[in-house]
């Protein structure tokens, strides 16, 4: 992640509510981050446009702790699903995120693209 990246939100995983882990995620305007290790690190990424669905789950034990895990499932590669787990505002993150990747789809005219192959899926399915 270049200095240059402005960030809109950024967390880490906690363990009991406490942000006291090596894996740190953050989010700008056109991607994701997830950044794990203290001597050796790992640095993924995945472009929001690429995600295809969001989920969010929170346990009785992150209920406790005020935290949960956000699920991006995605068509990158590397990275198919990247779950943000233990952050805080589970909810709020997820809806940010959520407006992200639209605002991201909609700057790089992917709803067309969208439509297109599911009107395409259904009529192959007509076809056999």
């Amino acid at each position: 992640m270049s200095t240059q990246t402005q960030l809109i939100w950024k967390d880490r995983k906690r363990i009991l509510g406490m942000p006291i882990s090596f894996t740190r995620y953050s989010l700008s305007e056109d991607r994701i981050f997830l950044e794990t290790g203290l001597l050796n690190t790992h640095f993924e990424e995945v472009l929001l446009y690429r995600i295809q669905d969001i989920s969010l789950s929170i346990s009785l034990g992150q209920r406790i702790f005020g935290v949960g895990t956000v699920t991006l499932h995605s068509s990158d590669r590397t990275t198919p699903h990247l779950a943000l787990k233990n952050i805080r505002t589970p909810r709020e993150v997820k809806e940010l995120i959520h407006q992200q990747v639209e605002a991201m789809k909609d700057a790089r005219r992917m709803r067309i693209g969208e439509i297109l192959d599911d009107d395409q899926t259904e009529d192959c399915g007509d076809c056999e």
